[in-house]
């Protein structure tokens, strides 16, 4: 762990407490008004899924009623092993929305030619938790120091099940990093009546019964025994595994450390 790993809250526990009473039956658009108004360092991380454009379209309306140009920068994590719809989605997004992205790619490599030849063939095959460390976690994390990031926007959503049924509007991770959540309480169909009614861009591998979309070899279409709930929005992720975040949403300090004692066994 160093210093620069950490962040210095800037509400107390208790006043992010009164905030999520404060906030938790509020509209999404009401939850980034506020979270523009009053969080410092306040970027969107998206990877351009339903729940990451309808935010983004809500930030750009907000911002049109403020006569400002996009209020809050976007960071995507190019894992070099999204789907080319994907890509394309967050160049079209970006430029529709003057919103300024900031793309991060794992350390050292820009292709996945080059990822495969540094970490070696079908990595998240043999250790899937270095995978994620390399392409989301690492990533996120020199972007949150180089960008001066104290407070991102997320996508994730109750509906969404598993670790995400308890989440809360706002959460401040081990880091110190405070995560905004507008879209809780919004079910996949909400979602997608928004997208649809504000002809919001959306990844066209929804229109061939994905909804969540992930890295090409991690994402199949959800479970057809699943389809019609929305709890099983993510069963097209990691089929067959009992894994259920990439990552980012992991504490960030344990798999740092498993990542380098790994690393270190390696080495010697």
């Amino acid at each position: 762990m160093t210093n620069t790993d950490i962040l210095i809250p800037q509400y107390t526990t208790d006043e992010i407490e009164k905030f999520n009473i404060e906030l938790e039956d509020k509209s999404p658009q009401d939850i980034l008004r506020w979270a523009i108004d009053n969080l410092q360092g306040l970027y969107q991380t998206t990877a351009f899924g339903l729940t990451g454009t309808a935010a983004l379209d809500m930030i750009s309306k907000i911002s049109q009623e403020r006569e400002e140009i996009h209020l809050v920068p976007l960071i995507f994590l190019d894992t070099l092993h999204h789907f080319p719809e994907t890509i394309k989605l967050s160049q079209t997004a970006s430029e529709n929305y003057l919103a300024e992205m900031f793309v991060y790619y794992p350390s050292g490599v820009k292709t996945s030619e080059e990822f495969s030849s540094k970490y070696g063939n079908n990595l998240w095959e043999k250790d899937e938790a270095s995978y994620d460390y390399l392409v989301k976690v690492e990533p996120a994390s020199r972007a949150y120091k180089e960008l001066g990031v104290k407070s991102i926007i997320t996508g994730r959503r109750k509906s969404q099940g598993s670790d995400r049924a308890s989440l809360k509007v706002l959460e401040v991770d081990e880091r110190g990093l405070i995560k905004v959540n507008p879209l809780i309480n919004w079910t996949f169909k909400q979602v997608k009546e928004y997208i649809d009614q504000e002809n919001v861009p959306y990844n066209p591998l929804l229109d061939q019964g994905y909804k969540s979309i992930g890295d090409v070899h991690s994402t199949a279409p959800p479970d057809p025994n699943a389809i019609n709930s929305d709890a099983g929005e993510r069963s097209g992720r990691w089929q067959g595994k009992s894994k259920t975040e990439c990552g980012l949403h992991v504490n960030y300090f344990e798999m740092k450390k498993k990542f380098e004692e790994k690393a270190k066994v390696e080495e010697s």
